[in-house]
């Protein structure tokens, strides 16, 4: 009697954190299928993350080491430029992992303004995610909250069109994939996926 009763207090307090199975939340991992119609996914949300005042929080520091990068054309918004993203850290810190990187206009403007968010959260990086190719998952930019109001734990990038030479610093939070992944693909709208980034 006293197990079901935790059990059934356990089931509770994860429904009350948005952390069960196929619930929206905050952000986290969705197992890809393999099939070849548009993947569908269940997805299970990321840790809690400390609530943040806004979406604007202090960046993490930079180890200015860059251990992946991508250079493409890129169009969003009716901007259309050339830019190059460089990623110099994705750090595991307990159950979650942040991705700190650069976007530099090389020609043209680059759209930072809404060119890597999706409809729901504009004017931030939450439609950048984390693809685990071998255990067929993805990893969603985390939220603080469960709710319509919770906010990414990423970049803002309101107002950031980018001209020739201009870069922005960027980061991200992700619910950390499991300790024996070691390496991962960062998937950005308008740069394309960068692969193999090493997991510190």
């Amino acid at each position: 009697m006293r197990k079901t009763m935790a059990l059934a207090v356990a089931a509770v307090a994860l429904a009350g954190c948005g952390m069960l199975p196929a619930q929206q939340g905050a952000g986290g991992e969705e197992r890809q299928t393999q099939d070849s119609r548009p993947p569908t996914v269940q997805s299970e949300t990321a840790p809690p993350v400390e609530p943040v005042a806004s979406a604007t929080q202090e960046q993490p520091a930079q180890g200015g080491e860059v251990i992946a990068s991508r250079e493409t054309k890129v169009t969003s918004g009716g901007q259309s430029g050339a830019a190059r993203a460089e990623i110099s850290a994705l750090k595991r810190q307990g159950r979650t992992v942040t991705l700190t990187w650069t976007v530099t206009a090389l020609s043209g403007s680059v759209n930072l303004h809404n060119g890597m968010s999706t409809a729901t959260l504009e004017y931030s990086v939450d439609a950048v995610s984390l693809i685990d190719p071998v255990n067929a998952k993805r990893y969603r930019v985390a939220r603080n909250g469960s709710g319509s109001d919770a906010e990414c734990v990423c970049s803002d990038t309101q107002g950031q069109f980018l001209k020739k030479d201009e870069t922005s610093t960027l980061y991200a939070v992700f619910a950390a994939p499991p300790p024996d992944v070691t390496k991962i693909n960062v998937e950005m709208p308008m740069i394309g996926v960068i692969t193999d980034v090493p997991i510190s």
